[in-house]
């Protein structure tokens, strides 16, 4: 059996777990996550602790901060004016809002606290600062039979399923 390394493509299921036990995320009721080892499409500690993995293994690993969604950064906590905000929906704390970014990228933000003039907004990903933990299986590895049913599936018209396909673009894993 082969290990996969850089380059492959890959499906693994998973469960993420915060320290404390609780489940932040997994793949059951989705469909498994697809990406290629190596090129930047998950963490990065997610990317190596996949490598080197064999087919159908199981495997559990617990990630830093600086291997996942880095530490918390105080730069991305901001004070904005509140009249800079629409006025509908009245802010509240926990609430998330959508930030353009100079490029016109749309970035979360929650705020964190609201005074009668400011409101404390946080840019930081949900996840920074935090030690997660995965349990994966890895259930595909470069599986051209996949590619294929892709395509003959795209020929007939039928619906194509979330498979990696030849280039695992299609998979909503892979952003």
């Amino acid at each position: 059996m082969t290990n996969v390394k850089k380059g492959d493509k890959v499906k693994v299921e998973y469960t993420g777990k915060f320290s404390d036990g609780e489940v932040f995320d997994k793949s059951e009721g989705r469909g498994p996550l697809c990406f290629e080892v190596g090129a930047k499409q998950v963490v990065p500690g997610f990317d190596q602790a996949i490598e080197g993995m064999e087919l159908n293994k199981e495997k559990t690993f617990t990630l830093k901060p600086e291997e996942a969604y880095g530490e918390i950064r105080a730069e991305l906590v901001q004070e904005v004016p509140r009249d800079k905000l629409p006025k509908e929906p009245e802010p509240k704390e926990g609430m998330m809002l959508m930030m353009s970014a100079p490029t016109g990228q749309q970035i979360p933000a929650k705020i964190t606290k609201i005074t009668e003039d400011k409101v404390t907004i946080d840019i930081n990903h949900p996840l920074a600062g935090k030690e997660l933990t995965f349990t994966v299986k890895v259930v595909s590895v470069n599986e051209p039979e996949e590619a294929q049913k892709s395509a003959d599936t795209a020929k007939s018209g039928e619906k194509e399923d979330s498979g990696c396909g030849d280039s695992c673009s299609s998979c909503a894993g892979c952003q």
